[in-house]
């Protein structure tokens, strides 16, 4: 029967599973497949497993469940293989890689900081504000001036000093934030989000994080929202 896969994890690891069971409509229990120094974590399964809010949320709280003893290589959700003998021969091949990863791993959980420009009107007030250039177009646009061109102009050039001041805080906490982590990834933004941080965070460095992010987000300016999720598993960090 056809296997889904959770994780991999040293041979040492407790692997406390009695109780867990697996995602699917028919859950079965979780169990390991092991091979010389290396265990995965699996479920049989008897069916396409799609995202469904269900099974993502066992497959998370399978996750935390091992994190919650020791370091685990967690997969993305969807991996599957179709027997125990796939799941040994790859463990085989990659053992090396495996152990490694998990060594780079060890000690930390992965956290998220996200930053989003809530309140677009304070921000255009400042950039108004700020900007003598901006301010006149504007004074001229509600003055009735009938140049279709300074709608425009002055559209593109909020625009640029949106980016300008999004792109300036994000490297502001991006370099404030990344001395609390092994690692760190800066992951493309997407709408509304300027800033998409992963940070593989040492377990004995997580209270200095912790503050060090809640002191950011009472710093940073207002009409922005800073936000926390962690701790995760290390998705971001494993390659």
């Amino acid at each position: 029967m056809a296997l889904y896969v959770y994780a991999i994890t040293g041979e040492d690891h407790p692997h406390r599973l009695d109780g867990l069971t697996g995602v699917g409509s028919h859950p079965s229990p979780v169990r390991t497949v092991a091979a010389g120094p290396l265990c995965a974590v699996v479920s049989e399964i008897s069916e396409e497993i799609r995202p469904k809010r269900r099974d993502l949320q066992v497959h998370q709280e399978v996750l935390e469940s091992l994190m919650a003893d020791a370091v685990v290589l967690p997969l993305q959700f969807g991996y599957f293989a179709s027997d125990d003998q796939t799941v040994q021969q790859a463990l085989e091949e990659n053992t090396d890689s495996y152990i490694a990863t998990l060594a780079r791993l060890d000690g930390c959980a992965e956290y998220h900081v996200r930053a989003t420009q809530a309140d677009e009107d304070e921000l255009l007030r400042q950039i108004l504000q700020d900007s003598p250039e901006a301010r006149d177009l504007n004074d001229q646009i509600r003055a009735g001036a009938q140049d279709p061109q300074l709608p425009l102009t002055l559209g593109e050039l909020v625009a640029r000093e949106v980016q300008e001041r999004q792109d300036s805080l994000a490297a502001e906490l991006v370099q404030a934030l990344v001395p609390y982590g092994r690692e760190h990834v800066t992951h493309p933004p997407s709408s509304p989000d300027f800033l998409n941080l992963s940070l593989l965070v040492p377990h004995d460095r997580t209270e200095d994080f912790l503050a060090a992010e809640a002191g950011l987000a009472q710093q940073i300016e207002s009409g922005v929202d800073f936000r926390l999720t962690g701790p995760l598993p290390p998705y971001s960090f494993v390659r």
